[in-house]
């Protein structure tokens, strides 16, 4: 019985602690000072050791200006014979808080004075300097700290301050110091120094760093150098640049990988920089002593190929195809090449039937369970293609069931669903995208999102879904590459289906379309439409975004993007397309983001 009484007193304590200690910050953080005044009294009383509740304690009196109070507290609390050197800065701020400057430097430099008898006290000394913006004296802790015991590190911290303080030459050496003695992943500290450059050349910033790389460079021969200076050029789009360092690099490892190269030919490429990523891909085909390597290199230079060939330059590309086939072979190696093919035949040929076959003869290597659903994948978009709508469901669905809870799994579940699309099967793609609306493939979530809405606010408005079963019709004919019959079957429902809700996707879909065959005004005017009359509409953060590229990318009206995606930023918080408009619209205004 007594031992019950014991425990429901301690209960009873604990309970009122926790009522007493919630209370007080509530008071404070409501600005209730002389509330939480009294609570905090009675917690310190109650737990003298506790220094959270001793620092809201002198906060609540340096906020009533009690200051003496707080001077008072203070002065006992650094006579205690285990004090924290943090009560010295506190102190130390009360008096500046009073107009007393050199009163506060005195205890400031007690709190750096007392890390000489424990120096692991460094990061809470340096951290509450930081707290009250006292930079040189947070530099003053950290440093001695370090000095004092080597093992320590907070060169992440000085790094920041340093920042803070416009120093950014002594940011970047930091920085670069925490990589080069691999005391912080590369990713986190480029993710910090990335925050303080642009993407242009001239940018001072961007001077000052490359100036310490190369300072690095020549004080401690390394590879790392090399590596950080190809980083900084693709951040300045200076792609020939980069791949110098990229060829040293290169050497320098005895050209153990490329890796490293094909990464900057697919990065030049997809800024089209077209020449350099032609270059970097032909050195790699020049160099590679792996087939797999080479062979993905000559598939590169295929596609910069194909980003505008005519006619004549087709059939070319169909000869080098025949030769590669001819080299490499149907081999489970060679998947992407195999595929490549099929696709080349099919999209840019217009030869579905022998793409079919390449890709049945392939079905019959023994592959991978990832491998029979990459060639699936294809096979089924072929087939697609060329209107075998039943049989490409066949092996969707395949995958589907092989790799449920994998993206390719997903995918697979999404093709089914744009296949019952095209095919006029509505409820039933109806029912996949549901699923799919859970994927964890955000992009295949955003499209399955977009499908399902489609669908379903067009089969309410219209029980004969005559609208919907063209603009299906027009969708399949811009995935089968005819792009200009697609753009006239969307122009139609415009025309005959005016009002109508499938108005909004069709002049997004055709304004995509006309983008591809560079009418840029034309597709302007499509979005600026939506914009005016569907400002409301689930598309209106799509025709934001895509005429904020428009103007940026294309029509070289960067002045004209930034409203754009201030609108996305501020109307449209949940679109998918938010991070990207944040982060474009902050460089148009030129921030720098720390």
């Amino acid at each position: 019985m007594r031992y019950l009484l014991s425990f429901f007193c301690f209960f009873f304590l604990v309970t009122i602690n926790g009522q007493e200690d919630f209370l007080a910050k509530q008071y404070f953080a409501d600005g209730e000072f002389e509330k939480a005044v009294t609570f905090y009294e009675r917690l310190v009383q109650k737990n003298p050791r506790r220094t959270d509740y001793s620092e809201g304690l002198i906060a609540c009196y340096q906020q009533l200006e009690r200051y003496e109070d707080a001077e008072n507290f203070l002065l006992k609390k650094i006579q205690e014979e285990f004090t924290f050197p943090t009560f010295y800065i506190e102190l130390g701020y009360n008096y500046r808080l009073q107009g007393l400057p050199e009163k506060a430097s005195e205890y400031f430099q007690k709190a750096i004075n007392a890390l000489e008898e424990n120096p692991n006290f460094g990061y809470s000394v340096g951290y509450r300097f930081q707290k009250y913006a006292l930079l040189d004296e947070a530099i003053a802790a950290y440093s001695k700290a370090m000095r004092l015991k080597p093992e320590l590190n907070y060169d992440f911290q000085l790094a920041r301050i340093y920042g803070e303080q416009g120093d950014v030459e002594k940011m970047f050496q930091s920085y670069l110091k925490l990589i080069y003695e691999g005391k912080s992943s590369r990713s986190n500290v480029l993710r910090n120094i990335d925050d303080f450059i642009t993407d242009e050349q001239d940018n001072a910033n961007n001077g000052i760093l490359r100036k310490v790389l190369l300072q690095n460079a020549q004080k401690y021969p390394d590879i790392l150098w090399n590596e950080l200076l190809s980083w900084l050029f693709v951040q300045q789009k200076q792609y020939k640049s980069a791949f110098t360092q990229e060829k040293a690099i290169f050497k320098r490892t005895d050209e153990a990988s490329l890796d490293r190269l094909k990464n900057l030919g697919e990065i030049a490429q997809e800024n089209d920089a077209i020449e350099i990523a032609k270059t970097v891909f032909s050195y790699i085909r020049e160099k590679a002593t792996s087939p797999g390597t080479k062979l993905n290199a000559e598939l590169s230079l295929i596609d910069i190929e194909l980003l505008d060939a005519n006619e004549r330059q087709l059939a070319s590309i169909e000869k080098e195809f025949e030769g590669l086939i001819a080299t490499y072979g149907y081999q489970s190696k060679t998947l992407q090449l195999q595929i490549a093919y099929a696709n080349f035949l099919t999209f840019k040929r217009e030869k579905p039937a022998p793409a079919i076959d390449i890709l049945k003869k392939g079905l019959d290597l023994p592959l991978s369970r990832f491998g029979k659903a990459y060639v699936k994948l294809a096979l089924g978009d072929i087939l697609v293609y060329n209107q075998r709508f039943n049989e490409a469901l066949i092996y969707f669905s395949q995958i589907q069931k092989s790799l449920k809870n994998d993206v390719i799994g997903q995918d697979a579940r999404f093709k089914v669903a744009q296949t019952s699309f095209y095919k006029g099967d509505f409820d039933w793609a109806f029912t996949q995208l549901k699923v799919l609306r859970g994927s964890t493939s955000q992009l295949i979530a955003n499209d399955a999102m977009q499908l399902s809405l489609l669908i379903s606010d067009n089969s309410l408005e219209d029980s004969t879904q005559t609208a919907l079963k063209k603009y299906a019709r027009a969708d399949l004919l811009a995935y089968q590459n005819k792009t200009q019959s697609a753009i006239d079957g969307l122009e139609d429902i415009l025309q005959n289906h005016k009002g109508e809700k499938i108005e909004d996707e069709a002049l997004l879909k055709q304004a995509e379309l006309l983008e591809s065959q560079k009418k840029y005004d034309a597709a302007k005017f499509n979005y600026q439409k939506i914009i005016e009359f569907y400002a409301s509409g689930i598309l209106a953060d799509d025709a934001h975004f895509h005429l904020a590229q428009l103007y940026e990318n294309k029509l070289n009206e960067p002045e004209k993007a930034k409203p754009h995606y201030e609108k996305i930023i501020y109307n449209y918080q949940d679109s998918y397309y938010f991070p990207q408009a944040r982060k474009n619209f902050r460089k148009l205004r030129g921030d720098l983001i720390n």
